[in-house]
């Protein structure tokens, strides 16, 4: 099959929601503590107690939405230990996470601070597992009544005079398994009963999520729509990359081989059919897409690092991350008609981040970097792009070598992203430009490619994986001729001038 890349300039395909490009902030390992919160004490510069490097960082990015507490610790936590004194709030043991103490030092105020300074919206996951309607309640009450009542004093006496402005509030979290280990039958009937509590107060409007289905379970988005729909205004999905695909043992984060390479890629790719199923079954029930699709936890997980906490979840981050990152966000690009919000797990330290600390010091992994060249694509229109990729083969199994997404701003600028997934050869495609109705076109590019399968970002060495401006490409009579090179991912500009 011929390769070829045909990008329709003038077709429009709706907006790409910046909110895909969200990310996810859990009490688990180094994540908050040392990750974000290091206290005002800290001889780490911070701003009321938050790392001044990691907000820099994350506002580069763009961050649009931050999700917390949780995750599995988001139906353990009682936000009402999270507030007032520090040195007065409740210590408790983080039973999910590493079996460490916690302390309470970041909590609502904290985080909502954290959001304001980062300019994202928060998104808070409420306690079904383990909490009453009653506390869900009081804590929406507390963050957004601006009013007279027991909440709204409360939040006043821990220092927040006005209330604060909330949109996304999750009910629940994973309640198929740590949240619960419920079935969607009754955890539908306690959505119902819970949400009807998630109350909007003044001009506030919370967009009440519901908890969707682990990755291929179908049958609990089935459930789901059909019992509770009319009260909710976005499900999530959950889907986690592993190379063996067994949770025992899910392979190195470095140090892998090229079998290791090929199959995380290749259940990466699994996104898009996880995504298109589950959206038929909503399509059941919601016509009308009205119901958004929140995939809040995604990304690789591999096995901890040698000698740290296994409860920690640490994982180093390589190039085949940043491959897995730009695929797992075109894909979310091609269904931006019901994907409205998507979260990687999780920003800093845990898993899939975008950012490792090491006491005072701090580094940007390949993944921050996709992220970064990425956020042209929030809120930009998605084009038509037609692809006929050539196939790259491991071991008697294909997968396409390229996967490709392209956009266009409200000023004109078009982006186009790919990633060529194979790790041994460049990818030489065509690019045809249609649409543009004889305008000239001026056309730049920045690669993000590694010199092995694992190369990563380190302490010693935080530049080993960065960007790089990309040059390998002929512009003539409308077709660009690219040559991507191996295990990359590239992102093009291209201007148009009359």
């Amino acid at each position: 099959m011929a390769k070829r890349m045909v990008l329709n300039t003038d077709i429009r395909k709706g907006t790409i929601n910046r909110n895909i490009y969200g990310h996810f902030a859990e009490h688990l390992g180094r994540c908050i503590y040392e990750g974000i919160w290091v206290g005002e004490d800290s001889p780490i510069a911070n701003t009321k107690g938050i790392r001044n490097d990691v907000v820099e960082a994350l506002k580069e990015i763009k961050i649009p939405v931050l999700r917390w507490p949780g995750g599995c610790f988001a139906d353990e936590y009682h936000w009402k230990d999270g507030i007032g004194p520090r040195e007065g709030r409740k210590r408790m043991i983080n039973t999910h996470w590493g079996g460490t103490v916690e302390n309470n030092h970041f909590g609502t105020h904290e985080f909502m601070e954290l959001c304001a300074m980062l300019e994202c919206e928060p998104y808070i996951n409420g306690n079904v597992g383990s909490g009453t309607v009653q506390e869900m309640s009081e804590w929406v009450e507390y963050l957004t009544f601006n009013g007279v009542s027991p909440m709204a004093e409360l939040r006043q006496e821990s220092g927040r005079e006005e209330p604060w402005s909330v949109t996304y509030f999750g009910v629940g979290n994973e309640n198929w398994g740590c949240g619960g280990n419920m079935r969607p039958e009754y955890y539908a009937d306690l959505y119902r009963r819970y949400q009807t509590y998630v109350r909007n107060y003044g001009d506030n409007k919370i967009h009440r999520i519901a908890c969707g289905a682990n990755a291929d379970d179908y049958n609990w988005t089935e459930v789901l729509m059909r019992e509770a729909t009319r009260f909710m205004d976005s499900i999530t999905l959950h889907y986690y990359t592993l190379p063996t695909g067994e949770w025992q043992t899910k392979g190195a984060a470095t140090g892998f081989e090229t079998k290791e390479w090929f199959s995380t890629l290749e259940k990466a790719l699994h996104m898009d059919e996880l995504v298109t199923r589950h959206s038929v079954i909503m399509d059941k029930y919601d016509p009308e897409k009205r119901v958004g699709l929140i995939v809040d936890e995604w990304g690789t997980w591999y096995d901890v690092e040698p000698g740290t906490n296994p409860g920690f979840l640490y994982q180093q981050n390589s190039i085949r991350d940043a491959l897995v990152a730009g695929l797992t966000l075109n894909i979310f690009h091609k269904h931006s008609d019901r994907v409205r919000m998507a979260n990687i797990a999780q920003t800093i330290n845990v898993l899939q981040a975008v950012i490792l600390t090491e006491g005072e010091k701090m580094i940007l992994t390949p993944t921050y970097h996709v992220f970064n060249m990425y956020k042209v694509h929030q809120d930009a229109e998605l084009l038509d792009l037609a692809l006929e990729s050539g196939t790259y083969s491991f071991e008697g199994r294909e997968i396409p070598e390229v996967s490709a997404s392209a956009s266009v701003t409200a000023e004109g600028v078009i982006h186009v992203s790919l990633c060529n997934l194979n790790h041994a050869a460049a990818a030489k495609l065509p690019l045809e430009l249609r649409g543009l109705a004889g305008q000239a076109a001026e056309v730049t590019g920045t690669t993000l490619a590694g010199t092995a399968i694992d190369a990563h970002n380190t302490f010693s060495e935080p530049e080993a994986v960065a960007p790089q401006p990309f040059t390998a490409f002929q512009l003539e009579d409308g077709v660009l001729s690219l040559e991507l090179p191996p295990m990359s991912v590239t992102v093009l500009e291209i201007k148009t001038k009359a």
